[in-house]
């Protein structure tokens, strides 16, 4: 029974001190990169806009931002504003939008200011 409460405490002690160290901050922040790169995003861009969109998004509405992605038969990059607002009109979220635009926006003006 000893060994067992030990056990569980180290494995507390790691999962906080992952988690303090932002471990898992890191990971989700890769994801959005790529689900921003995977929709087209630049890799510099997305590099630039995903820890701004990690730290005002929850892991439902970062899952919602992945369907901006190319479904079958659909180029990687929109060719029409249509098409890019079929995209847009698949997340269903209007808060995690405006974190997207706003992000872009910030990232697009720091490019600009360089």
């Amino acid at each position: 029974m000893r060994k067992l409460l030990i056990f569980l405490l180290l494995i507390a002690a790691g999962v906080g001190a992952a988690y303090y160290l932002g471990a898992f901050d890191r990971v989700t922040e890769r994801r959005v990169e790529r689900a921003l790169t995977d929709a087209g995003v630049s890799p510099e861009m997305a590099e630039c806009m995903a820890p701004k969109m990690v730290d005002r998004l929850t892991l439902p509405q970062l899952r919602k931002l992945e369907r901006l992605g190319p479904e079958e038969g659909e180029d990687v990059v929109p060719l029409s504003g249509r098409e890019a607002l079929t995209r847009l009109e698949r997340v269903e979220d209007r808060e995690a939008l405006e974190v997207l635009v706003r992000a872009g926006g910030s990232c697009a003006f720091e490019t600009f200011l360089d």
